[in-house]
Parts: C-alpha cells; structure tokens; sequence
C-alpha cells in the first residue's frame, strides 16, 4: 500500500501563478481559470479543464454533456495537499463519462500526480472573477427550482473585484471595504516585510487605509487593508502599484530586524489568522 500523502506547506509553489492558486483556493468567491494537461492525462479525456472555486452540491468535479470538465479548488481537503487533491479530483473527472459529477474521491496517497505534474511550471493562470455562479451551467435552461437555487447561491457572493495584474483583491462586507494581497514571498518573509514597512510608517495603502493584520494561507501571507467604502475599486490601483515597490523591497531585505521591527512583527503575528 502506498504510503500517505505527506503535508505540505506551500502546495502551490513551483506553479506558475501560485499565488493565483492561492486565492482560488482560498479568498475567492466565484471565479475560474482555465488549465491544460501536459502529462498524465487519461487516455482519451479531454485535454483541458476549467478550474472553479466552488460547484454545485461541494462537489469536487464534474464532466459534463459535451465534454467540458470542471474541477473545484474549494471542495475542502482529503490529505494534507492541496495539489494532490485537486489533481485528483481533475484525473478522475477527465477520465469519468460525460455528465457524472465526481461526489468524493480516493485519498490521495504519496503516489497520487500533483498540479506540479500534470501541468508543467510554465502554464500560468490567472483567475476570471465573476459576480454569479451561472458558470456552473453554461447555456442550458433551468427549471423554476434549479433557478431559484442558483440565485440564492448568487447572492451569497461577496462582491469581489481586482486591482492590476497582480494578486490584489478589493472586498466588500456590508459597508465596509478591504484590499487583500496576496504575496508570492514565503509568508515569514513577507511578515518581516510587513513589520519593516509598520515601524517606517509606510504600511499603508492610502493615507486613510489601516492595516488591519493578515491571513496565511497555504504557505503564503495574505496582507489586509481597511479602506474607503465610498471609494470605487479601481480607484485603489495607483495606491497598489505604488506600495509595490517599497513592500517587495522591504521583504527582500536581509538585515536583522530591530527592536521595534520585531515588536511590530509580534504584533502581526497575534492578528494573523490561518486559513484552513
């Protein structure tokens, strides 16, 4: 018997657009990516696949009439990798008929292909946000019942929309308005960044914005703003590009921290929350 899947930490790393993985994995709500087999495909399944954040019933894939294949990144976790599981959810999608949905799958073991070996590190993705699910049906007709649950499940989105090419995500909860970040440096690099940037008094995203703490989230840190809730969205994009720059460099730093840069860091750290 092969043995179990080992943990680990940073699931996504070595993909290209890891820190898109991240947030399909875990901060967003309703978007898709597309992907490609490069190896490992099962014989005579479809080549390519749409990667979803979350599907019908939690179900972890689908292969639908006509053959498009879909794979949730958000189906919950059946050993300690991500990318074990939702290879496995794909491989068994792609290789089932055509209008079976995937309702659970093996544990993946050791042996099970991660994302990292079925798609190569150079196929990069990045994440079509949408504002409903209607994704999950494509251009077929609902009964009264089937619509009404998809509505119910539209409405549950929190509104959600980029800023730039990067990995920046403006949110809104009720009345009050966040950026998340999603950075591609370890997360305990990125905290030593973060707390460098809080003692120079350079941490914020626009003068008004407050930096609220910190998601970590498969291996990486997810920095949070609170901002203008009158604000457009895209209005935050020059203040993102901006801090790009001095937030990249300060992570990228080697000295030591001080005494009131380690402060800051423990500080962050008692805000962070793990995702998952």
């Amino acid at each position: 018997m092969p043995p179990p899947a080992p943990l680990v930490r940073r699931p996504f790393a070595g993909l290209a657009g890891e820190t898109e993985w991240v947030a399909m994995r875990e901060i967003l709500p309703a978007a898709t990516a597309g992907v490609r087999f490069v190896a490992g495909a099962p014989e005579g399944a479809p080549a390519e696949a749409t990667m979803a954040t979350v599907l019908p019933l939690t179900w972890p894939a689908i292969h639908r009439q006509g053959g498009d294949v879909l794979v949730a990144t958000q189906a919950g976790a059946t050993c300690g990798d991500a990318s074990r599981d939702i290879a496995a959810a794909w491989l068994q999608a792609a290789a089932a008929p055509e209008g079976v949905p995937i309702q659970q799958f093996p544990t993946p073991t050791a042996d099970t292909p991660r994302l990292q070996d079925l798609l190569g590190p150079d196929q990069p993705i990045l994440a079509t946000l949408h504002d409903g699910f209607g994704f999950w049906v494509g251009e077929a007709e609902l009964d009264e019942e089937a619509a009404a649950s998809l509505q119910r499940a539209d409405e549950a989105i929190v509104p959600t929309v980029r800023l730039g090419a990067e990995s920046v995500f403006w949110v809104r909860f009720g009345e009050r308005c966040f950026v998340r970040w999603v950075l591609p440096q370890d997360e305990d690099r990125a905290t030593d960044g973060l707390a460098r940037l809080a003692v120079a008094d350079r941490s914020r995203l626009t003068p008004d914005s407050r930096l609220l703490g910190a998601f970590r989230a498969c291996g990486l840190l997810v920095p949070v703003w609170e901002v203008d809730g009158t604000a457009e969205p895209e209005s935050f994009e020059p203040a993102v590009a901006a801090l790009a720059g001095p937030l990249a460099e300060s992570i990228a730093a080697s000295a030591p921290l001080t005494i009131d840069e380690r402060r800051a860091r423990n500080g962050l750290l008692s805000r962070q929350v793990t995702l998952r």
